[in-house]
């Protein structure tokens, strides 16, 4: 698969979560570090900060629903529901890619737009 110059540089640019403030709100991370991260590695680069550590999940909830292209909910009770989801599942296996913990909380949390009509495979009937 080929990635474009910009593709690549974007991926390779450390990302500055809102919640980083003063002198030491150097960006800690990349995104390609971030998907290729487990639970614990992510915690380490977040600096043990919770904000920070939010502002990875969220970077990879939202690159999951691109990727996915579905919507999440914009509630207080799913984003609630996400959450305690990522923190259940991180906190059973530390070892496994975080993005992994917050594709599953994205999916099991997403909105599915309807399913055109015709569109269902002939098993489904």
């Amino acid at each position: 698969m080929m990635v474009s110059t910009a593709t690549r540089a974007q991926n390779e640019a450390p990302i500055t979560p809102p919640s980083a403030t003063g002198p030491a709100a150097t960006p800690t991370w990349t995104t390609e570090q971030l998907i290729t991260s487990t639970v614990h590695d992510a915690w380490l680069l977040s600096g043990k900060n919770e904000a920070t550590f939010f502002e990875m999940v969220k970077t990879l909830a939202e690159i999951s629903a691109k990727n996915r292209d579905i919507t999440l909910p914009d509630t207080k009770a799913a984003g609630q529901r996400m959450g305690e989801s990522i923190k259940r599942m991180a906190k059973a296996d530390t070892d496994q890619l975080l993005y992994v913990v917050v594709d599953k909380a994205v999916r099991m949390t997403a909105h599915k737009g309807p399913v055109p009509a015709g569109s269902r495979s002939s098993k489904a009937k």
